[in-house]
């Protein structure tokens, strides 16, 4: 790292310059990635894994599987992370590889619908689980109420992560901490349980019997399980305000991915340690099911910890996809106001805004699987682009450094998952919506082509921008503001 970096902790700016700072530590990375991934998914993605395998062992293999999956793809994108060392995760590997196109589908995909619905669906779970501590399990809860409490999520972590990117790091970190208490007292019952000999669902002899042998089917049970891990990316997301980003991307993946994979598994041992798998598939919440048979008059603490986590997933999705915006409008692809930066607090808060106004459109009732899959299909259709893009850049620039070069079969391998999980599902359930996801990411071409590539702009659209700088005082990124 330069003395000016170590100077002022900016991407390359002097004290006056209104830059993005390099303010992410590596603890505070290893908790953005824990904590981002570590959300609702455990406490959801469970039914969905078991209703697609059908046995006990066969849905564990495919939980340790989808671990083993992330972590290969998470060092393939560390490799281009300390190779490409710009924010945007993805957006940032196509443009470099392929071009502006590929980059704007992505950006105008994730940006508009995925990240934000990620969002939603976090906040949704929050909401879901912060009432639980309030009635009684007898009780009907107003969908209306649930909404509240999410919408309310979102708007108290947008305003966290628009004052203060240390505010936002420091919160991620006490909600990890938080979370992981909350998974190791899971694993805890489930050790004592073990102990006291409920293995009946756990033993080899009938764990596997009934597992699923639809191959395709598997591809339903890979987006539930890999729904629970999304967010192995997201330290790419944040490339230039990560402290030395060439040791840490790699380190913070090399930290935390095992974490979580080794908590996952042993959380899943646990579950099936208390319920059967006809009473976990019956549960609408396996966590709430587990405190409330094994905790006594101390079930409430699971309900509350729960809240810590998707709270805690929130805001690191948050932190994530607002830069993608911000990056993305920054090369001419999104509203120029979504590029500027705040003059005092250095964040990127007009992209944070967006990111929240569009989460707070989509809190309306989803059937969480559905979202998953169709979430999970059009991630992985990106995810394997950059697989490529790896390969392509290996070959385009094969002397340029790079802290960490992984071994080439390895974006080769996830690379092969990438378009099995992509065509398995749609072979195994076709339906339309699929299509319609596919149509969606493509349909941003009416839009790159007026306003991109050939720069169309409305009359007005100077002075709108201008009022809103004046009103969120904000100013494009490495302009010197002056008092």
């Amino acid at each position: 790292m330069s003395e000016k970096e170590k100077g002022d902790g900016g991407t390359g700016g002097g004290g006056d310059e209104v830059v993005l700072k390099r303010q992410v530590s590596l603890l505070a990375g290893v908790s953005l990635l824990v904590g981002t991934i570590i959300g609702s998914g455990i406490f959801i993605s469970p039914k969905g894994v078991l209703r697609q395998t059908d046995s006990v062992g066969m849905s564990l293999v495919i939980w340790i599987a989808c671990g083993v999956l992330s972590t290969c793809a998470a060092l393939c994108y560390a490799e281009l992370g300390t190779l490409v060392r710009k924010s945007g995760g993805e957006y940032a590997y196509l443009f470099e590889a392929f071009g502006p196109v590929p980059a704007y589908l992505f950006s105008w995909t994730y940006a508009i619908v995925l990240k934000p619905s990620s969002l939603a669906a976090i906040t949704l779970t929050f909401g879901t689980y912060f009432v639980q501590l309030f009635v009684s399990g007898s009780c009907e809860v107003p969908v209306y109420l649930i909404k509240l409490f999410a919408i309310t999520a979102i708007l108290l972590i947008a305003f966290i992560n628009s004052y203060s990117v240390k505010w936002a790091t420091r919160v991620q970190i006490i909600f990890t901490a938080a979370k992981i208490f909350a998974l190791i007292i899971i694993v805890f019952v489930g050790i004592v349980r073990l102990c006291q000999g409920h293995t009946e669902h756990l033993n080899t002899s009938v764990s596997f019997e009934g597992s699923s042998t639809r191959v395709f089917a598997y591809g339903i049970a890979f987006y539930q399980g890999l729904w629970a891990y999304d967010s192995w990316n997201q330290l790419n997301f944040v490339t230039e305000e990560l402290v030395n980003p060439k040791r840490n991307l790699p380190l913070a993946i090399l930290i935390g991915m095992p974490l979580v994979i080794v908590l996952y598994l042993l959380v899943n041992i646990a579950y099936f340690t208390v319920m059967s798998p006809l009473e976990l598939l019956a549960s609408d919440a396996v966590a709430v099911t587990l405190a409330d048979r094994t905790l006594g008059v101390m079930a409430w603490i699971i309900p509350l910890f729960v809240c810590f986590s998707t709270f805690g997933a929130a805001n690191g999705a948050l932190f994530a996809s607002g830069r993608l915006a911000f990056v993305s409008a920054r090369e001419g692809h999104m509203m120029e106001i979504l590029s500027m930066i705040h003059i005092k607090r250095f964040t990127p808060f007009p992209s944070i805004v967006f990111t929240s106004f569009i989460a707070i459109i989509f809190i309306i009732p989803n059937d969480f699987d559905t979202l998953v899959n169709y979430f999970s299909f059009a991630a992985w259709m990106f995810y394997g682009a950059t697989f490529i893009a790896l390969l392509v850049l290996r070959y385009k620039y094969p002397d340029k450094e790079r802290a960490i070069r992984v071994p080439i079969f390895l974006p080769i391998a996830v690379l092969l998952a990438a378009v099995y999980l992509v065509l398995a599902p749609i072979i195994d359930q076709p339906e339309l919506e699929f299509l319609y996801a596919l149509i969606f990411i493509f349909a941003g071409l009416l839009l790159y082509f007026p306003f991109v590539y050939k720069k169309y702009s409305f009359s007005f659209n100077k002075t709108f921008t201008y009022f809103l700088q004046k009103l969120m005082r904000v100013v494009p990124p490495t302009e010197k503001y002056k008092e």
